[in-house]
């Protein structure tokens, strides 16, 4: 096993990628000579030349409408959004293009490409570099999201996606790109639409998805102290979604929290819940509890930022809420 970081994890499995196949390449905002923001793709320009890793002007749109090109056309880029707020004037392009393109061409074609989006709140970046959108991405058919919360899984799942025919969403906490962890010594691809159990238990279960595995993660720690056993699950792909795995464990527990830190209003946690309520209904043993932001842009400071994030206080509540 090797010990890195979350963004050196990142940055291994796309210079596997590179390595491996010459149609991979890379494309947005400083992510040459500067390495990123977050530095996942620094060094990479001294390997693979500006040719593969092409810094672009200030444009989402463009930086989108070109993957889809290259996509189109027989490459595999990987495009890095700065924030993932920045993905709202590119919803044309990812939306109406990417997402319908290999469908409305009777599948003639294939738009494998890959999208980073960092995202989440946690560096006081403030309301317009804090969001997390990763719903509206749920929402387009023809999109896989995916979003890794370890190292391992970040360097397993970045495989894949660059892999897949299909456009990936592929959203990456900012927080965690410092966090380190276990990586195996082999590079290999942790399939799309897999959860992982992060921690098992038989008294309830939390579903929670990226630095929010890690707040329950410490929930449950607590919670063991009080004779209260949390399930821990990461579903470590949005969509496609692994509820099997989930459902198994509510078949065990009869007792759940979702926990995001989306804006708790029109959330993939909501989906989550509603798909629950509707297939699973019989095992439930009491309410559904859904944790999210507060319905709120992220505010500046960090003690406000605080408050609006949900934290372990908030999933240890839900949890002695309905146990």
């Amino acid at each position: 096993m090797r010990n890195m970081t979350y963004a050196e994890a990142l940055r291994e499995a796309i210079l596997n990628e590179m390595r491996r196949d010459p149609t991979v390449f890379l494309l947005g905002e400083d992510i040459g000579r500067f390495g990123g923001t977050f530095g996942v793709t620094r060094g990479l320009i001294d390997e693979f030349g500006e040719d593969r890793v092409r810094d672009t002007p200030i444009s989402e749109t463009a930086i989108t409408g070109v993957s889809i090109g290259a996509a189109a056309t027989g490459m595999r880029p990987v495009a890095e959004l700065m924030f993932m707020d920045f993905v709202t004037v590119a919803m044309d392009q990812l939306v109406n293009q990417a997402a319908k393109m290999r469908y409305m061409f009777g599948g003639k074609i294939t738009i494998p490409m890959v999208l980073r989006m960092p995202a989440g709140a946690g560096i006081q970046a403030a309301a317009q570099h804090s969001q997390s959108l990763e719903a509206w991405f749920t929402h387009v058919p023809g999109l896989k999201v995916v979003y890794p919360s370890t190292p391992k899984d970040a360097l397993g799942l970045m495989i894949s996606a660059i892999r897949d025919d299909n456009p990936v969403v592929f959203v990456e906490h900012k927080v965690l790109y410092s966090m380190k962890g276990d990586v195996p010594d082999t590079n290999e691809p942790i399939p799309l639409g897999v959860a992982d159990i992060k921690r098992e238990g038989s008294d309830i279960t939390i579903v929670a998805s990226g630095l929010m595995v890690h707040k329950a993660l410490k929930a449950a720690e607590i919670l063991s102290k009080e004779g209260i056993e949390v399930e821990v699950i990461d579903p470590r792909t949005l969509f496609p979604l692994d509820k099997e795995k989930i459902f198994n464990s509510l078949k065990k527990t009869h007792k759940i929290v979702i926990v995001t830190e989306e804006v708790k209003r029109g959330s993939w946690g909501s989906e989550l819940a509603a798909l629950i309520a509707e297939e699973m209904f019989d095992y439930l043993d009491a309410q559904i509890v859904r944790i999210g932001a507060l319905n709120t842009p992220i505010p500046f400071t960090t003690v406000l930022e605080n408050v609006v994030i949900p934290n372990e206080g908030d999933i240890i509540k839900a949890v002695r809420l309905i146990v």
